[in-house]
């Protein structure tokens, strides 16, 4: 049959089934076969022999015939969710058999001659979007939680997918409607004696809208450092116990440790969590002013990385008095997401290092003071507090536990054009630009906020979120 010239590409989509393997590649326990389309049910029954009646959200055993002799080639559980009660709105069919991927293939390719097609990276989570079961936020969410390497992600990651974030964007979105709705009445029923939006209840709105709109923006750094981790640089003179530090911190020997001063003279990274935060850390040369080729190029180094990095470590030695460049580099970085380690605690204290911490302070002052943490990289005292207070300023640097964040360039971008229409707006009213004209500028801010739950998003913005998803989800 000849689909109807009316018909558009989604509702084509909607009529076919599609069928992936859901499970990583390779060897395992279980291997999950997944179809979902009007003819799920249909196609699945061609690829097993069900030892009852399906029933919806009740698994079934099965067993899964040779397709060359008919005979029992594996066992499988099969759960079929009648639509819409299904993750993807549609009929959906998962058959659980045992994770050989020999067999998994081979109920895909039979699915394939049944009449389904393989589904694209996404595809299912697609489908559950464009049936209403989700939002684009919480879509994007699934793909987070599904790329998370840390439990503090994951947690994120299930917050947005409960609609954490759309929850927080409906309260300012609905004062955008409210405002547009007053304005437009305004202009329908101007000749009917309708009093007109005085300027200053708009302006009120608007200022309104913008502020819970940029608390939201401000939440993105937080994300981005959610989602994709951050750099930590552990930056000092040399000799003071960088790299053993670092080798405390990741509970394993990475990074060369001799007595001898300027053993580092590359970069040495590695990744870890802290506070459930995927960290880069970067052991660098140590900062001094040096004749030889190659710690040179590492002194260059290190200066670029602490340049860069989101959270700066600065390790000194407790049991002699800070050097003027110590100082110099430790009010540098006041303002900046950093802690000093005051390392070498072992050691007897020289008389003119007492009072270090209270010297670290005062010299960030008028700026925030820099934390200071006592360690010794070599007994060990002192690092559990290191990494607790380096896990409080990673995880929340701003003391505040927010709940529905920004965790995507897209999600950003968007809000931040909603935030520079409304400036729009808000300068046209200060020119007694006509209604008409400042609806414009209100309209593209609401345009804006619908493309970032997905009422209004186009199909290449679309194409682009879910093609980063894996194949089977």
């Amino acid at each position: 049959m000849q689909p109807h010239p009316q018909t558009t590409e989604r509702e084509l989509i909607a009529q076919e089934t599609i069928v992936a393997i859901s499970t990583p590649p390779g060897r395992g326990g279980i291997g999950i076969v997944r179809l979902s389309g009007p003819h799920a049910r249909e196609i699945s029954e061609k690829l097993i022999r069900m030892r009852g009646p399906m029933e919806h959200a009740r698994a079934r055993l099965a067993d899964v015939p040779d397709p060359e002799t008919g005979n029992k080639l594996d066992e499988a559980v099969v759960t079929w969710f009648a639509r819409p009660k299904s993750y993807t709105g549609e009929d959906l069919v998962e058959i659980a058999a045992h994770g050989s991927p020999v067999v998994l293939e081979m109920l895909v390719r039979q699915a394939l001659r049944a009449g389904a097609r393989l589904a694209r990276p996404g595809e299912f989570t697609e489908r559950a979007f464009l049936a209403g079961r989700m939002d684009l936020t919480e879509a994007e969410a699934v793909r987070d939680l599904i790329e998370a390497q840390t439990l503090y992600q994951a947690r994120v990651a299930a917050e947005q997918m409960g609609g954490a974030l759309s929850r927080r964007v409906h309260p300012g979105k609905e004062k955008l409607v409210q405002l547009i709705a007053l304005l437009e009445a305004g202009i329908d029923f101007a000749e009917d004696d309708v009093d007109v939006t005085p300027d200053a209840e708009i302006v009120t709105f608007i200022d309104t809208i913008t502020l819970e709109l940029g608390q939201l923006a401000q939440s993105w750094e937080r994300g981005r450092i959610v989602h994709a981790g951050l750099r930590l640089a552990i930056v000092g003179r040399p000799n003071v116990g960088k790299s053993s530090l670092f080798n405390r911190l990741l509970e394993r020997e990475r990074a060369i440790v001799t007595a001898q001063p300027g053993t580092t003279r590359d970069l040495v990274t590695e990744r870890m969590s802290l506070g459930g935060i995927p960290v880069e850390l970067a052991d660098t040369a140590g900062l001094r002013e040096t004749s030889e080729e190659a710690e040179a190029i590492g002194v260059r180094k290190s200066r670029e990385v602490l340049a860069d990095a989101d959270l700066v470590l600065v390790v000194t030695d407790a049991s002699v008095p800070l050097r003027e460049d110590e100082r110099e580099l430790i009010a540098l970085l006041a303002g900046r997401h950093a802690l000093v380690a005051a390392n070498k605690c072992d050691l007897p204290m020289d008389d003119a290092a007492a009072g270090t911490g209270l010297e670290m302070r005062a010299r960030a002052e008028p700026g925030p003071a820099i934390g200071v943490v006592r360690t010794s990289a070599l007994s060990g005292e002192g690092v559990e507090a290191l990494r607790d207070a380096l896990a409080e300023m990673i995880r929340n640097p701003s003391g505040e536990r927010e709940s529905g964040i920004l965790t995507s360039l897209r999600q950003f971008e968007a809000v931040s054009g909603a935030l520079e229409a409304l400036d729009g707006a808000r300068g046209a009213v200060a020119d007694r630009t006509p209604h008409e004209m400042l609806l414009l500028h209100l309209y593209a801010a609401l345009r804006q906020l619908d493309s970032l739950t997905g009422e209004t998003t186009t199909e290449d913005v679309l194409n682009r979120i879910f093609t980063s998803f894996c194949i089977g989800k």
